[in-house]
């Protein structure tokens, strides 16, 4: 298949970004189908778009935030799910997906577009490792969100 034909399809690499606070809260979003999946931001990259370029408007599309996401300098490759293979060129069975991260200060106002999530939670890391539906989600949470020191908050508590 040339490369002309390969551009009817979807192009096979995406984004996943993760949005923390620097409390260590992480925002989850639950999509409309398949249901019940919960993840990060994600999304592909347009033919000729860059990750960085693809993160940040798939960041915005998705919830309304408009922040620059930070790459991670990790990607992971992936076999496509059965149910969305369609969209590819007829030999194309894996992903490569790009890991960005958006740290904030507080919680951010997130506006969902309902066309693909239905609802989002703001978890611990853990808590949401423990619902990301993909492997590649949830390894990247648990190597790039910067967990809380607990121990240096408690001393910083007078007594």
């Amino acid at each position: 298949m040339s490369n002309l034909e390969h551009r009817k399809f979807k192009r096979p690499e995406s984004v996943l970004v993760i949005v923390h606070t620097t409390t260590g809260e992480v925002l989850m979003l639950r999509r409309i189908e398949p249901e019940d999946f919960w993840q990060s931001v994600t999304g592909s990259l347009r033919w000729g778009e860059t990750a960085a370029a693809a993160a940040r408007r798939e960041l915005r599309e998705e919830t309304g935030i408009d922040r620059e996401p930070l790459d991670c300098g990790w990607s992971n490759r992936f076999s496509i799910l059965p149910a969305w293979r369609r969209r590819y060129a007829p030999d194309v069975t894996t992903n490569l997906e790009h890991v960005f991260r958006v740290e904030c200060p507080v919680r951010p106002a997130v506006i969902l577009n309902p066309q693909e999530h239905g609802s989002y939670r703001w978890l611990p890391c853990e808590q949401a490792a423990a619902l990301a539906a993909s492997w590649t989600n949830r390894d990247a949470l648990l190597r790039f969100v910067p967990i809380p020191d607990t121990d240096r908050r408690q001393q910083d508590i007078p007594s």
